[in-house]
């Protein structure tokens, strides 16, 4: 996190809640769907109660290990926030080691904006969004700038960053 995606700014809001311990990272040890949705709910549960913690990752280094696995787990996470109340309050970013945007080739730069070393489901208040929009104006433009930095990494420098893609 620290040297991905706030050293390379590919999210133009993570630093200050960072510096500020207000980021919650959480090694979940389940194996199975139903024990994660159960910990995705717990976890939006203590957001609404805690709200000094502005953004919460939960880390799966056992589980949705295949691509494919996390994104249809990610459907699940997705009708758990509606159908528990979280919807409008929560939203859920994604992040795996083989993470591939849809019509982009397997090995594109681009993939790397999203590409962790182990699946992650990152929790975002809504609201926080929406207060951060307000001093980046030019929002839409992130994604083709976070593109383009990607893209302009040495092989060396991917290798230092993305150890886990190389060995």
């Amino acid at each position: 996190m620290d040297q991905v995606v706030i050293g390379l700014n590919l999210c133009p809001f993570a630093a200050k809640p960072r510096k500020e311990g207000r980021v919650r990272i959480s090694l979940i040890w389940v194996d199975d769907d139903e024990a994660l949705l159960a910990r995705l709910k717990s976890e939006c549960e203590l957001l609404q109660q805690q709200t000094q913690i502005e953004t919460s990752l939960l880390v799966l280094p056992m589980h949705l290990q295949d691509f494919w696995d996390y994104n249809q787990f990610l459907i699940w996470a997705n009708q758990l926030l509606r159908r528990e109340g979280f919807e409008g309050e929560f939203q859920i970013a994604s992040f795996h080691p083989d993470y591939c945007f849809a019509g982009v080739d397997s090995d594109d730069a681009e993939n790397l904006t999203n590409r962790a070393p182990y699946p992650i489901l990152h929790i975002i208040r809504e609201a926080s969004l929406e207060r951060a929009l307000e001093y980046f104006p030019d929002i839409q433009s992130v994604p083709e700038k976070n593109k383009q930095r990607v893209g302009n990494l040495t092989e060396e420098e991917k290798r230092k960053l993305f150890p886990y893609l190389f060995s």
